[in-house]
């Protein structure tokens, strides 16, 4: 049920946002060049690797690290990038993630390879036996606030409690946190040098 979810509503998506697709690229591309989306492994369900879709955020050449292990992250971030990013717009391409189902509209949020410490616990606490989300329980309640304790904890508590109902619940508050740009620190993921 979970999957016909998030097929139907990835379409929907897709065609809804499309134009706002269109718009973004091009700012993206006026404002720092190709490529307009940047490809990043990350790790997902029943731990293995996969590729995340995002708009790109950061200049042509910024090395590729985790954006809180980046410390010239804040001159590395183009001028629409900032923007994308407060906005959760960067996200948008990862509706393609949904239909090609390695990702879902709501799971743990996948990690960047190098974060091993919070890997490992996720790996204790069963959490890759689900897809990773575009949005989850942990970035509802924290987010960039969290530690990693607590975050695990949370993905846990979503596996427990999962359902549609659950999810549609996590969906609706996730639109009320982004518009409130609640528990975001500038940065938070890294990038690959697209180059």
């Amino acid at each position: 049920m979970k999957r016909l979810f998030d097929i139907c509503l990835g379409l929907l998506s897709l065609i809804i946002f499309s134009p706002v697709l269109l718009i973004v690229a091009l700012i993206v591309i006026i404002d720092d060049g190709f490529p307009i989306v940047f490809k990043q492994e990350r790790v997902g369900k029943d731990n293995k690797l996969f590729k995340i879709r995002k708009f790109r955020t950061m200049k042509n050449g910024t090395r590729n690290t985790a954006t809180h292990d980046l410390t010239e992250a804040q001159e590395q971030i183009t001028r629409s990038g900032r923007y994308l990013r407060r906005t959760s717009i960067d996200e948008l391409p990862q509706l393609l993630n949904i239909l090609d189902g390695t990702m879902s509209f709501v799971g743990p949020r996948p990690l960047i390879i190098d974060e091993k410490e919070i890997r490992e616990l996720r790996i204790k606490n069963a959490i890759y036996s689900v897809r990773p989300g575009i949005t989850g329980w942990a970035q509802i309640n924290g987010r960039d606030n969290l530690s990693i304790e607590q975050k695990v904890e949370l993905d846990r508590e979503y596996i427990e409690k999962q359902s549609l109902l659950f999810d549609i619940k996590i969906l609706f508050k996730t639109i009320f946190v982004v518009f409130k740009k609640e528990n975001i620190t500038e940065g938070g993921e890294g990038e690959v040098n697209p180059n």
